[in-house]
């Protein structure tokens, strides 16, 4: 896997899925991506600790790029860009 930490740069739009537990975080964050134009990027905020493994996944498996991760505190951040 690449190094995902480093990526600075904006968004076209954000999802708070925060207090929300598996699988709502990714549901929402797909239902999102599918509003945007190919190229454009989500930022998802969450605290399913879970949301690490499935946001991962789901980036290398739906073709999108998983551009940064990032955790503090409790709350689990991820830049998505869409395919």
């Amino acid at each position: 896997m690449s190094d995902v930490s480093g990526w600075q740069g904006e968004h076209q739009a954000q999802l708070d899925a925060c207090g929300l537990n598996c699988p709502l975080p990714l549901l929402k964050a797909k239902v999102a991506l599918n509003a945007l134009a190919s190229g454009e990027v989500l930022k998802v905020s969450a605290t399913d600790a879970g949301s690490q493994r499935d946001f991962r996944a789901f980036a290398r498996l739906a073709g999108h790029e998983l551009l940064r991760e990032e955790v503090e505190g409790e709350v689990f951040r991820y830049w998505l860009r869409k395919a």
